[in-house]
């Protein structure tokens, strides 16, 4: 059994009783697998175990079933008719200076959830201004501008986690 077009392994962890799961909910989950960031899908159902596996290091179009008792069988698939139309499109890099998040923590627009935002887009800041606040371990921390200019570009939203050498604004 194979699925043809699908870069993933699909193995059966079933006892030697045979396979028994529909073959349309079979179908359906690998649908769901393959047009999602899903990487690993493991359903139970009665006594049959199915797992999906998505695999960017198998050739793309070839199938492994694997019984839990047993040697592997591979089956290859046919090639596909056309490369895959989820072609990921590169964002072109912004222009102007970048500030980086200095630390891992909660990223912060104001100083109070009530109060306005240090900066908008489109706001004049001159080198010190604070941009943000990043909360690291209970303590907040004000992360000043580097440069003088306009800000061009948020790139994070209020209260998303950040990670160090993040982008957190572009200034033009």
């Amino acid at each position: 059994m194979f699925y043809p077009d699908a870069p993933f392994a699909f193995k059966n962890h079933n006892n030697s009783k045979g396979f028994h799961m529909d073959l349309r909910k079979l179908k359906t989950l690998i649908d769901l697998v393959a047009e999602s960031d899903i990487a690993e899908l493991e359903v139970t159902e009665g006594e049959s175990k199915v797992r999906i596996v998505k695999s960017s290091a198998m050739p793309q179009g070839q199938m492994m079933m694997m019984p839990q008792q047993g040697m592997p069988q591979q089956y290859a698939a046919p090639a596909p008719a056309a490369p895959a139309a989820a072609a990921v499109e590169v964002a072109p890099e912004p222009t102007g200076t970048i500030i980086k998040s200095p630390m891992v923590g909660t990223f912060y627009r104001s100083s109070s959830p009530g109060s306005p935002a240090f900066v908008e887009v489109g706001s004049s800041i001159k080198e010190g201004d604070t941009l943000c606040i990043i909360e690291a371990m209970k303590l907040l921390n004000e992360i000043d501008a580097e440069v003088s200019g306009v800000v061009s570009k948020i790139l994070v939203e209020n209260g998303q986690p950040v990670e160090f050498g993040q982008p957190l604004f572009v200034i033009g």
